[in-house]
C-alpha cells in the first residue's frame, strides 16, 4: 500500500517571510534579554545570541545550558509585538499550492505557541494545515535537536521515512535526515549538503510531480 506523505513544515522563513520584520524584532529583544539578565553590554549580549544560536541553532538552548534560563520566561520576553499581524509578509498564493499537495501537513517550529497561532490566523495558513507543533510540545527542545523530531513522530504515531522535512535552515534537515525523512530545503542556489533531497527557491515551487510523489 502506498501512503500519502506528511509533511512537516518549518514556519518562519519556509513559509513566510519573517526576516522583513519579525526577526529583527527577536533579535533586538533577544538580545536585551540577554544583556539585562547577565548584565552585558547590548554588542556582547548580541554576540553571545549569535554564537548560542550557531552552536546550538537556538538561543534559548544555550541559555538554558549555561545560565539555567526558564524557557517559559525567556520565550514571553521575547515574543512580545505591539502589532505581530502587520509585521506578517506572506504571499498569498502559496495556500493553493499547499491545498493541492497530497498528504497531512503539519507545522513544526522552534516558536512558541502563542506565537505559531498568530501567524497562522494571520496568514491563513491556519485553513490548509492538519496542525501545528511548537516549542511547548516539543518539551522546550528545540531544532536540531533530534528529541524535537522523535517527539513530533510519536505523536503523529508515524514512521520518518513516511515524512518529507521542509526547511529554511540546512541543518535542521539533519537530523530529519538521519531518521528516514526525505528533505526539502527552502534557500537561494548554492551548494546542497548530502542530507538535503531537494531544494527549491520557495515553498510555492513544491509540487507533488517535481518531488516524484504520488497522488
Amino acid at each position: 500500500m502506498i501512503h500519502a506523505p506528511i509533511w512537516l513544515f518549518d514556519l518562519d522563513n519556509t513559509l513566510h517571510n519573517a526576516s522583513a520584520h519579525i526577526f529583527p524584532h527577536i533579535n533586538r529583544s533577544m538580545t536585551a534579554y540577554l544583556a539585562a539578565e547577565l548584565g552585558l553590554s547590548l554588542e556582547d549580549a548580541c554576540a553571545l545570541r549569535q554564537h548560542y544560536w550557531q552552536r546550538y541553532g537556538a538561543t534559548l538552548r544555550g541559555m538554558e545550558r549555561h545560565h539555567g534560563t526558564s524557557p517559559r520566561h525567556f520565550l514571553h520576553a521575547t515574543h512580545q509585538f505591539e502589532d505581530l499581524p502587520g509585521m506578517v509578509v506572506f504571499d498569498q498564493t502559496l495556500l493553493m499550492r499547499l491545498r493541492r499537495l497530497p498528504g497531512k501537513k503539519y507545522i513544526f517550529s522552534n516558536a512558541p505557541r502563542s506565537y505559531v497561532r498568530v501567524v497562522l490566523k494571520t496568514t491563513g495558513l491556519d485553513r490548509v494545515i492538519d496542525g501545528a507543533f511548537s516549542v511547548e510540545d516539543l518539551g522546550y527542545h528545540p531544532k536540531p535537536q533530534i528529541r524535537a523530531y522523535r517527539a513530533v513522530l510519536r505523536r503523529l504515531k508515524v514512521a520518518a521515512r513516511r515524512c518529507i522535512m521542509v526547511e529554511d535552515t540546512a541543518i535542521n534537515l539533519r537530523p530529519a535526515k538521519r531518521l528516514g525523512m526525505r528533505t526539502i530545503w527552502i534557500a537561494p542556489p548554492q551548494k546542497e549538503p548530502n542530507w538535503v533531497d531537494r531544494r527549491f527557491n520557495s515553498a510555492s515551487c513544491l509540487s507533488s510531480r517535481r518531488y516524484g510523489i504520488p497522488g
